[in-house]
Parts: structure tokens; sequence; C-alpha cells
């Protein structure tokens, strides 16, 4: 996957930001733990067009993922991305 090869490259990557449903087989929470696993400090943003209840409750995400659910404006993300930059 893209995602993976750029972050084996990239010295520094802060953000993930993920759909829920990938092509390929690989689901976004699949991705976003190998991510992390070459990463272990990259903050993980998903996004999906189902609505939030369904997504956590059916098992694709655990709780307390960072979700932003679409549609979504440029200043709505532009706010969740600095919220979750912003966590310690």
């Amino acid at each position: 996957m893209g995602a993976l090869r750029i972050l084996d490259r990239q010295p520094r990557v802060d953000l993930l930001f993920t759909d829920v449903v990938l092509p390929g087989g690989l689901t976004g929470a699949q991705l976003a733990a190998q991510a992390k696993a070459i990463c272990p400090s990259l903050k993980v943003l998903f996004t999906t067009g189902y609505a939030r209840n369904s997504i956590i409750h059916h098992g694709r995400l655990d709780k307390g993922v960072q979700l932003i659910v679409k549609p979504f404006s440029f200043n709505e993300l532009a706010a969740k991305v600095r919220d979750v930059l912003d966590q310690a």
C-alpha cells in the first residue's frame, strides 16, 4: 500500500488520514495498525460515509478513535485535524 511505503521513506509524518473502508481488502483500521507499527507516534484520523454509531458498534473501529463523518466542510476537516494533532 502506498501510504506504508511513504512512511518507510519519510522521516516525519504526523497524521494518517484514511477512510474506514478501502479498496483491495485492507481496512482503514488495518492500515492504521501497520502504519503505527512503523511510526508509533503517528496520529490517525478516520473518515467514513457511514453513521458514526454504525461503524463503531459493528466492530469496524474501536471506541475512542478519531472519526469525521462525510460529508464535511473544509473548515470542519481543518478543525478536526488540528484537534487530533493537538492531543497528547
